[in-house]
């Protein structure tokens, strides 16, 4: 047969996961593990984090930050608060931990600061509200096969209706991690933080498909806890990405 009328493979597709374990397995580690920056996600058995993760479709629905010295920083409906990283494990079903590669000790210091100037801020209830109708409808834009610039098009055009211009007086928790990112000119995306959902930040990491481009993949360092029952699904989402030409 002529090789030149043999059909060239097409490009692998990869698929996002809804597994907080990676390929290999989890990893069981300790609070000591931890360094300022790291980012945790960790799901509850409440009914609250039971609707963020149907409506998102993902094993997460809060996220935090490690501040050093046992405190976690994070936005919850009381507002900006810290708290001990034993208080955190206490009460949450699931906590996975993961790092940003690119983050260097004496940012450390920034971290702090900014989550001690933000203590006591309100809480983005509006911008929480309008993750659920964003969350369903941004899914037409994250269709098999669509090319990385068409689906990040769709996806900001989605989020600029939906969402508007970000606030930073106000947060929520996944868009708190990231405006402390961007405060310490580490930016995990250039997308609004306001946009981003603790299940964005899930698939921010190695070997998984962010929803929306990333500079840098995040790190994935283990479980703090762990119960299989929060974690069942290992099914992949729809939204995938051509591997090759994009």
């Amino acid at each position: 047969m002529d090789p030149k009328l043999i059909a060239a493979p097409g490009p692998a597709i990869t698929f996002q996961s809804n597994a907080l374990r990676p390929a290999n397995g989890e990893a069981l580690i300790l609070a000591d593990t931890l360094v300022p920056g790291d980012i945790l996600l960790t799901a509850g058995n409440g009914l609250t984090s039971a609707g963020i993760r149907l409506i998102t479709m993902a094993p997460v629905s809060h996220a935090a930050l490690y501040l050093g010295d046992g405190d976690v920083a994070e936005a919850v409906g009381s507002g900006v608060r810290v708290r001990k990283i034993g208080e955190l494990l206490d009460h949450e079903a699931v906590v996975v931990a993961f790092r940003h590669p690119a983050f260097q000790p004496e940012q450390g210091v920034l971290v702090r600061d900014f989550a001690d100037r933000n203590v006591g801020s309100r809480y983005d209830y509006v911008g929480v509200m309008l993750h659920a109708p964003f969350s369903l409808q941004r899914r037409v834009c994250e269709l098999p096969l669509l090319p990385t610039p068409v689906r990040e098009g769709c996806l900001r055009g989605i989020a600029t209706i939906q969402l508007g211009n970000g606030n930073d007086e106000r947060f929520f928790c996944s868009q708190f991690v990231l405006e402390a990112y961007k405060h310490i000119g580490l930016p995990m995306t250039d997308a609004d933080p306001r946009w981003i959902s603790p299940a964005d930040i899930l698939h921010m990491r190695e070997g998984d498909v962010p929803s929306l481009q990333v500079n840098q993949t995040l790190v994935y360092l283990g479980h703090l806890k762990f119960r299989p029952e929060t974690d069942r699904s290992a099914r992949p989402t729809m939204l995938g990405t051509a591997q090759q030409g994009f």
